[in-house]
């Protein structure tokens, strides 16, 4: 039996459906460029667990990162030293001690020599410009340019692999005045790049500015504005350090709260990623914070701002029951919908999740949050208190009505339906046979919103003959929809015809 993750064994697939289930990270698991691959099953209906296999754990998309091992196959000596071979060569051309001497070089150039490479994304200096010389690139990079690399670096916008859809300014100042207030003087920044570098600009310019933060990130293209002690190599799905134990070594040090230091965990990861991935991951970094040399620690947990968007609240309660959600609406730069400012559905969906006390975390008023002082949290102005569930319960921003057949509140568009025994649209489709999900067999979702979704297309994609069959029954399911409509059309042209002779 393949070792699990502690607390963690996520089922891509609920009882007596069929799909993937991920079993976690094994002690002797083959790598990729992303580091340990995941080991996966492939369970059936009513059948035993299928062949157990391994992927690469940052990337659900096999046209990102191919990586696929069956768990019980004999891989030859060539094989492993062709992957061997193929791991060093997409690993960064520098490596972060050299990209921190780049950038001790670069600064001392003149404003006029001071050039970025779009294309390679990467600041040059004068000796490597023939080199790129047929590339696109931005000249005069300034020192306040330097400061903001995440303006200055494109995003990497797959959302199934980095997803980097940056705070708003908006969020970001708003996340940082909260740690500021509830007395955390050191953030552990695990996929949030730019509000590491909202922190360490105010520690450079101001001296009495006592906020210090390291960033976690698989984006490696950081390693060239930040040094060893603000910024590790970190993929978050498999808590993989790429600098190794000197990496992991640095991180345990931040986390250690020297003169009463109090440490938080900030984290905004990729919206497609697997929650129990992530879970595993976070609690492997809590444990580390939990090590430390300090007795206070033993039953308390690491405080965690864990950005994510609402309708995961269920998956994230799975694996960290002490964590509640906030009200307050997340919105980013770069991304088209997740916007300050929209209303009704258009809102933003993405939350906070936190372990800390609700009541601790003031809202801003002028946004139109409001303290409830039966629930002793801040909610949205949208969100009322249902006398009958004795609760907010809002989780998308408008005003939610309580069903009593379902006894609990529901959205403002849905309505009871007494064929499926439960509320939803009032057009939608009634499917009595169907208990849940159809990705993963649970109640209270719909397949298009499913959390497990991603995970299953990666490795369903790896079973090409069953994709075939798939295609071939929805395309014939097409061509019957098709002729129906043809033939219904047909008879009532024939009709509209008979009567009007």
């Amino acid at each position: 039996m393949a070792a699990r993750p502690e607390g963690d064994a996520e089922g891509l697939c609920g009882p007596g459906a069929g799909g993937l289930a991920l079993l976690g990270l094994a002690p002797s698991a083959p790598s990729c460029p992303h580091g340990p691959a995941l080991l996966f099953v492939k369970t059936s209906q009513g059948k035993e667990e299928g062949r157990r296999f391994y992927a690469c754990s940052a990337c659900r998309d096999r046209r990102d990162c191919n990586f696929f091992q069956w768990e019980d196959e004999k891989v030859s000596e060539a094989r492993l030293a062709a992957r061997e071979e193929y791991n060093r060569n997409h690993q960064p051309s520098f490596t972060h001690r050299q990209n921190v001497e780049r950038y001790e070089n670069f600064v001392l150039l003149p404003l006029s020599k001071r050039r970025f490479c779009q294309e390679c994304q990467q600041l040059l200096l004068p000796a490597e410009w023939e080199m790129h010389s047929d590339h696109q690139f931005q000249s005069d990079i300034s020192t306040a340019q330097l400061k903001s690399p995440s303006q200055l670096l494109y995003p990497l916008e797959n959302k199934k692999t980095n997803a980097q859809y940056l705070f708003a300014d908006r969020s970001c100042q708003f996340l940082l005045d909260l740690i500021i207030d509830l007395g955390f003087r050191r953030v552990l920044c695990v996929g949030t790049p730019r509000l590491h570098e909202k922190i360490q600009s105010k520690a450079s310019q101001e001296d009495d500015f006592r906020v210090r933060s390291l960033l976690l990130d698989i984006d490696f293209r950081y390693s060239q504005f930040y040094t060893e002690d603000e910024f590790c190599h970190y993929n978050m799905f498999n808590h993989y350090f790429f600098g190794g134990e000197a990496s992991s070594e640095t991180c345990r040090k931040f986390l250690y709260q020297d003169d009463g230091e109090r440490v938080i965990m900030v984290t905004d990861p990729p919206f497609g990623g697997l929650v129990g991935a992530l879970a595993s991951s976070f609690k492997k970094l809590m444990s580390m914070w939990k090590k430390t040399e300090k007795e206070d620690h033993n039953n308390q947990e690491m405080p965690v701002f864990w950005i994510f968007p609402y309708f995961f609240e269920s998956r994230i309660l799975e694996y960290f029951p002490s964590f509640s959600m906030m009200d307050y609406q997340v919105d980013y730069d770069n991304h088209a919908l997740y916007k300050y400012g929209k209303t009704g559905r258009r809102q933003s969906p993405v939350r906070i999740f936190t372990n800390l006390t609700p009541s601790t975390i003031v809202l801003p008023v002028e946004e139109g949050y409001r303290f409830c002082t039966i629930c002793q949290r801040y909610v949205s102005s949208g969100n009322q208190h249902c006398e009958i569930c004795n609760s907010c319960t809002s989780k998308d921003g408008r005003r939610w009505k309580h069903c009593l057949l379902c006894k609990k509140c529901v959205k403002p568009s849905w309505f009871h339906c007494n064929n499926c025994n439960c509320c939803a649209l009032q057009n939608h489709t009634c499917e009595k046979t169907v208990a849940g999900c159809f990705v993963c067999g649970k109640a209270g979702h719909k397949r298009s919103t499913c959390p497990n979704l991603s995970g299953t297309r990666t490795a369903y994609r790896g079973n090409g003959k069953q994709r075939k069959k798939t295609l071939k029954r929805v395309k014939m399911g097409i061509c019957k929809r098709s002729v129906m409509k043809h033939a219904i059309f047909s008879r009532k042209k024939v009709k509209n015809k008979k009567k009007k002779t």
